[in-house]
């Protein structure tokens, strides 16, 4: 993967509340070193993460008061000359390419308008719409305020007790959580959560469709990225390489919920499962990848 440096980071698309200290609340702490403990607290961590992880802080906290950051350092970051080598930068870059995706996608495949949605850049804990979280959650969409939000060091975390090292993991995180931004502006969500609550005995089973859809749309994102660019007319990616799709495939299998289990030394029970098994996961993505056609992820079958 290579970015092009020439391509202008639009911090407006982010909202910087790194430091404001927002946390507090029922928030879920990723406990700190490895050995089982910290296994097993990965494994709540994970399964909020990755799959807009607001829908569980909606059941457990209810809304919540939002607040606003100061993008003041982060603009200026990303205007150097190295803002390529800055970890926050690059993910806005990211952001970029994946909305200015969609503003083309959604309204030529499903003939509905874009409406952006910021990602925000927190520390420790963030109050949102779906109420208070901490960093434990992982990355997540709340519905309640058309956010996305995650806290940076996520990626460590995912790299040093998932295994999931490569680059590309990080945009495939934010692509799938821009996922479920677009099942909330089609109306998807809400009909999956209406479906759960008509049929409660198949809501695990309509979660994994939900969120296997949100992997398939990061897939259909990965295959157009190289044909994304800023407002000048820049291109965001120089080139996306099979290595980088390998890596976004490679992070899909290591947070299925059977991957997730065995990691933890507990059973694997298909029903439980609420994201996915590891191949059901590696095989939206792919999907999305190879079509290349957000139209083509219908894991709902009709059935909602």
């Amino acid at each position: 993967m290579e970015l092009n440096e020439n391509a202008r980071v639009d911090t407006g698309q982010v909202d910087d509340r790194r430091g404001s200290g927002g946390g507090g609340g029922m928030g879920i702490p990723i406990p700190g070193g490895g050995g089982r403990g910290g296994i097993v607290g990965l494994i709540i961590a994970v399964l909020v993460a990755l799959v807009g992880g607001g829908f569980g802080l909606n059941a457990m906290n209810g809304g919540g008061g939002a607040e606003s950051g100061d993008n003041t350092s982060l603009t200026q970051k990303c205007s150097a000359d190295d803002a390529l080598k800055q970890l926050d930068c690059r993910n806005t870059l990211y952001v970029n390419s994946i909305q200015a995706y969609w503003r083309t996608a959604l309204p030529e495949r499903f003939g509905q308008q874009y409406q952006p949605s910021k990602t925000v850049f927190f520390s420790q804990g963030v109050n949102t719409g779906c109420g208070q979280a901490d960093s434990g959650v992982g990355p997540f969409y709340c519905p309640a305020d058309d956010l996305v939000y995650i806290d940076l060091t996520f990626y460590q975390t995912l790299a040093d007790q998932l295994g999931a090292e490569g680059e590309f993991a990080q945009p495939y995180v934010l692509a799938h959580e821009y996922g479920h931004h677009v099942q909330d502006l089609l109306g998807t969500e809400a009909q999956m959560r209406r479906q759960q609550q008509r049929d409660p005995d198949s809501a695990n089973a309509l979660s994994v469709k939900l969120e296997l859809q949100a992997d398939c749309y990061a897939g259909a994102w990965a295959k157009n990225a190289t044909g994304t660019a800023d407002e000048q007319g820049q291109k965001i990616f120089k080139s996306i390489t099979e290595q980088d799709i390998a890596q976004a495939i490679d992070t899909a299998e290591k947070i299925g919920d059977d991957a997730i289990s065995k990691r933890a030394n507990r059973p694997v029970n298909p029903e439980e499962f609420t994201h996915g098994s590891s191949e059901q996961r590696k095989q939206w993505f792919t999907k999305g990848y190879t079509t290349g056609d957000p139209k083509s992820c219908d894991t709902f079958g009709g059935s909602l």
